[in-house]
C-alpha cells in the first residue's frame, strides 16, 4: 500500500487530475483504509483531494484555510491565483452553467442527452453517467456571438477559449467547446448552482436564449412525482 499512495499522491500532484476509472483512484474510492491514508498524507501538505461522484476525474487542491497564506500575497489573487483575467472567468462561469447545470440534472434524473425530456421508470437504478452521455458541448461561434459583447470580443474571447482548455476546465475541438476534467471538480456545484440560477447571471443567460433550470437539479429531484406510483383517477385511485 505504502508504494501505491506514493505513486497516486504524486501522479495528482504532477498531473492535477486523474480520470475516476484510473487504478489507484478506484482503490481511494472504495477502499477506506487507503483512503484514509490518502486524505491524511495530502492533509500534512496542505492538500486535500477533489472528489466529485457526478464528475468523471479526481483532482487536488489546497485547503481552503491555506489559501490565503499561499496566494494571499500577491496581487492577482484577488481576482484569480491562475492568472485568469475578469472576462475569463466570465467566461468559465458562463460554459460552467451552460455545460454543468443540465449536465447534473440529467445525471440526478437519470437521464441521458437522447432521452432528454423523457421519463426513465427505472431511472434510479442506473448508476451516474459521466461523459458525452450527459454532458454537451458548445459552439464557440455560437458563445461569441452571445456573448462576445460583454466578454471583450472574439479575439479576447479566442484567447480565454484557449486559456482555459489549458488549465483543464475546457476542451477545444472542431470549434466546439466541451467539458474539461476540472470543469465539474473544481467549481462546487451546490455553492454555484443557486446563485446562478437565481441571479443576475441567469437572466443574462436567458435573454440571450439559453435556458436556465428554474431550481438546481437535487432540490428538482426532491419534487419530482413518484414514477412507481402510477397516475390517479378522481377517485384517488391508481390505474
Amino acid at each position: 500500500m505504502e508504494h501505491e499512495l506514493k505513486t497516486l499522491i504524486a501522479r495528482l500532484l504532477a498531473l492535477r487530475w486523474l480520470p475516476r476509472g484510473d487504478r489507484l483512484v478506484r482503490r481511494a474510492l472504495v477502499d477506506e483504509t487507503f483512503r484514509f491514508e490518502l486524505d491524511r498524507r495530502l492533509g500534512d501538505i496542505g492538500m486535500q483531494l477533489l472528489d466529485n461522484p457526478y464528475a468523471a476525474h479526481v483532482g487536488v487542491a489546497l485547503q481552503p484555510e491555506l489559501a490565503e497564506p499561499v496566494f494571499g500575497a500577491g496581487r492577482e489573487y484577488a481576482a484569480s491565483n491562475l492568472g485568469l483575467e475578469r472576462n475569463e472567468i466570465a467566461l468559465l462561469v458562463v460554459v460552467w452553467a451552460l455545460i454543468v447545470l443540465p449536465k447534473r440534472e440529467r445525471q440526478v434524473t437519470r437521464r441521458d442527452l437522447a432521452g432528454d425530456g423523457q421519463t426513465d421508470l427505472f431511472g434510479g437504478d442506473k448508476p451516474v453517467a459521466h461523459g458525452d452521455s450527459v454532458s454537451a458541448g458548445l459552439t464557440e461561434a455560437s458563445l461569441i456571438a452571445d456573448f462576445g459583447p460583454r466578454l471583450g470580443g472574439k479575439t479576447k474571447m479566442n484567447i480565454a477559449f484557449g486559456k482555459l482548455a489549458r488549465l483543464g476546465f475546457l476542451e477545444r475541438r472542431n470549434g466546439v467547446v466541451s467539458e474539461g476534467p476540472l470543469l465539474d471538480v473544481a467549481l462546487d456545484y451546490r455553492t454555484m448552482a443557486d446563485r446562478i440560477i437565481h441571479g443576475t447571471l441567469g437572466e443574462i443567460l436567458a435573454a440571450a436564449g439559453h435556458e436556465v433550470p428554474e431550481a438546481n437539479a437535487f432540490e428538482m429531484a426532491d419534487v419530482l412525482p413518484d414514477e412507481d406510483a402510477g397516475d390517479e383517477d378522481d377517485n384517488g385511485e391508481q390505474r
